[in-house]
């Protein structure tokens, strides 16, 4: 049985990953979650399978918490301070937080003998705004706009580092705008539903002749996605190639943020109410527009098993139904 350990687990991405590697593999499952952060005890899983270990990633892994761990086939790292805003307010503490858990886990990995792929969870915006119709492909400059982005370009260089100069078979997944249930309500979804359900206005970044766009992807699209690598991509190795495995991982439909919330209060069956705002003034390093290109991994034989409007349901169920998920 191979067994997979994933950092973050008890954070929305990190515990549907539990989730969906569970029902969609034989695997042992390993969660590590410091619970400092985002993680929340009401999304762990209580499968067998699963064991859950208390670790902050700002500390090394300990021999005694290694061999807790046991032998390693796979990591999936999704251990971050993944919020903006609290980089902007707090930005020592998110560049420093995020650069010690990825030295962190990484040091780790590269002592475990039989380590076979090692994935990082990374993001689009360390490439910054994307202008006019570009999307950004897997290898284009890095221009991060804010402490948290360029907290994970320095994620993204230091897995390069270690892939370099230790062979640790790491790759790079650039993902954006992962949605579905048990998200964190000050995320833009569902603080779309929370603020329809209860017929407040929502917030629009933009002006009516200028509205920021986002390409959304279901975070079970996004873990079956890993699996995919996990299962079927080879990894390249320094030596016969010059550069890590890298993917980006999005959403196939560009949709603006004035017509996502009309998309959820249409579902809703509510009138949407709505205020425009300038995004620079409500957030300094705020992007308008990001964009992805994803053929590449649709081209190495991957699909999305979820759509888009099965998420937007279960999203406005979970929320409408549940007051501890709402803003």
């Amino acid at each position: 049985m191979k067994k997979l350990l994933i950092t973050g687990s008890a954070g929305f991405v990190g515990s549907h990953t539990v989730k969906w590697a569970l029902e969609h593999t034989d695997w042992e499952i390993i969660g590590l979650d410091s619970f400092r952060h985002m993680g929340d005890a009401e999304r762990v899983s209580n499968d067998s399978r699963y064991s859950m270990i208390c670790h902050d990633l700002n500390a090394p892994i300990s021999r005694r918490t290694a061999y807790r761990i046991g032998d390693i086939d796979y990591i999936i790292n999704c251990a971050s301070i993944s919020h903006v805003d609290t980089s902007i307010e707090d930005p020592v503490h998110v560049w420093e937080s995020n650069t010690r858990l990825i030295g962190n886990i990484l040091q780790y990995a590269r002592e475990l003998p039989n380590l076979s792929k090692f994935i990082h969870c990374s993001t689009d915006e360390v490439f910054g705004s994307a202008y006019d119709a570009h999307c950004h492909h897997e290898w284009d400059v890095i221009a991060p706009s804010n402490p948290y982005a360029a907290s994970k370009a320095a994620q993204d260089a230091l897995c390069f580092a270690y892939w370099r100069t230790y062979g640790t078979p790491i790759a790079v997944t650039h993902c954006m705008n992962m949605i579905g249930t048990t998200q964190d309500p000050e995320k833009y979804l569902p603080k779309i539903v929370s603020r329809v359900h209860k017929g407040e206005a929502v917030t629009v970044h933009g002006k009516p002749n200028k509205i920021g766009s986002r390409m959304y992807i279901d975070c079970r699209n996004l873990a079956d996605a890993w699996l995919f690598m996990l299962k079927k991509i080879d990894f390249n190795v320094y030596g016969k190639e010059t550069r890590m495995t890298k993917f980006n991982i999005a959403g196939l439909e560009e949709i603006t943020n004035l017509d996502l919330a009309q998309k959820i209060a249409d579902k809703m069956g509510k009138d949407l109410k709505y205020e425009f705002v300038d995004f620079h003034k409500t957030r300094a390093g705020h992007d308008l527009r990001y964009a992805l290109d994803s053929s590449k991994i649709y081209e190495a034989g991957w699909r999305p098993p979820i759509q888009l409007d099965q998420t937007f349901k279960e999203v406005i169920n979970h929320v409408s139904s549940h007051e501890a998920w709402q803003e």
